[in-house]
């Protein structure tokens, strides 16, 4: 694998130039902006709220200087909250060409596309001379989340992506699983698996706050398409998204936005701290791989049993199919058909190390689904989250 090197040592497998507005008033420029561009790897990406939110900052932050993306441009209506100025400065500093642009100084709609267009068209020749450098599989950060499960999905899909993980911890590579909320009830199968005794405390306690979330919110983290799918409760549901973090040591613990240290495996706490303010954790399942991206995730295994269509800006995503009958209707949308297991046309070994070994070649530049589908979705809310303790991260 040859990958993108950057400033700060890190290596990407894509080089994205983003266009990112920093308001929903500035989306539609930025998406004129990005349009012609969208076979050249440009892609848009953005903050909607118009209030300030030190989260959606640092995530924001995260992903204009994420390993995968070489240049960034910024679409600011002018009268935001959002502090266009300290992004573009921390992108400056991350060496990689940034601008921006304000669409009431630049006199409009139209005249802000021209000049974004432009700026665009000489970018996109200027990084393709960006640094290359061998990569290998420990440089590499790789996510999983599940999306529309079903019965199948914790037989199949979710404990094949666990064997891919372990394969991949064991060369060296970061993996990051989550979501606190869909891992009610298997708290203290985690905390037996922490490096630490402090860890494992940490596990229990992130759990337990999402359980407290969701019971005020009503409602947790379970759709009516999982209970159609065959699931019935949250603990089982969790047994399977348990499943996809495989078996290796966890070596700690992580917050939307933080980087891990090194390899291993980690979890990635994605309910907000404190009081709950801005309702459901993540409103849908893209908003949790920006979390995974932020993380510095390349690529981010996603299982399904119902089925999904979603991909991602900036970092790739395979989809892992569960079940048998879902793959056959879609199986345009999907990289790894896992509902083999449940016909016995292979066991979880197998699918193990197809994802694993699909996941070395998106890494070395072959397109996944979803990238050759075109899509690019991005979602980024309002949260608040407090600093990680030491515990989380143990030496």
């Amino acid at each position: 694998m040859q990958g993108f090197l950057r400033s700060d040592g890190r290596k990407g497998i894509r080089n994205v130039l983003a266009v990112a507005y920093l308001v929903e008033c500035a989306h539609h420029v930025a998406r004129e902006i990005a349009a012609p561009f969208r076979e050249q790897g440009v892609h848009l990406i953005g903050f909607p709220g118009c209030f300030p939110n030190q989260y959606a900052a640092r995530i924001l932050a995260r992903v204009c200087t994420h390993p995968n993306v070489g240049a960034v441009l910024l679409i600011s209506l002018g009268c935001e909250s959002f502090d266009r100025r300290a992004l573009e400065a921390a992108v400056r500093a991350s060496g990689r060409p940034v601008w921006t642009l304000v669409i009431q100084e630049c006199g409009g709609t139209m005249h802000t596309v021209e000049a974004g267009r432009a700026w665009v068209r000489q970018t996109l020749n200027q990084i393709q001379d960006a640094p290359r450098a061998e990569m290998q599989v420990r440089d590499l950060v790789v996510g999983t989340i599940c999306g529309g499960s079903d019965a199948t999905s914790g037989l199949t899909a979710n404990p094949a992506a666990g064997r891919a993980f372990d394969l991949l911890v064991a060369e060296g590579a970061a993996c990051i699983f989550e979501e606190t909320g869909e891992l009610i009830g298997c708290e203290h199968f985690m905390a037996q698996r922490a490096a630490t005794p402090e860890l494992g405390r940490e596990i229990v306690a992130s759990v337990a706050k999402a359980a407290r979330y969701y019971e005020t919110l009503g409602h947790s983290s379970f759709a009516p398409g999982n209970a159609e799918g065959g699931l019935t409760t949250i603990e089982e549901k969790s047994l399977g998204a348990y499943s996809k973090s495989g078996k290796s040591r966890i070596s700690g613990m992580l917050k939307p936005g933080d980087l891990p240290p090194r390899g291993g495996l980690y979890l990635l706490d994605v309910v907000p701290d404190g009081e709950v303010r801005f309702g459901f954790p993540n409103i849908s399942d893209n908003a949790e791989i920006v979390e995974l991206i932020a993380c510095g995730c390349h690529v981010t295994l996603f299982t399904t049993g119902r089925g999904s269509v979603v991909g991602s800006a900036i970092s790739p995503v395979i989809k892992i199919c569960a079940n048998p009958d879902t793959y056959r209707r879609m199986a345009g949308d999907m990289d790894i058909d896992a509902g083999r297991i449940l016909e016995g046309r292979a066991t979880l070994d197998d699918v193990g190390r197809e994802i694993f070994e699909r996941v070395l070649e998106v890494a070395a530049g072959a397109p996944s689904v979803s990238e050759r589908l075109g899509h690019q979705e991005f979602i980024l809310t309002y949260k608040s989250f407090k600093p990680l303790g030491p515990a989380c991260l143990p030496v």
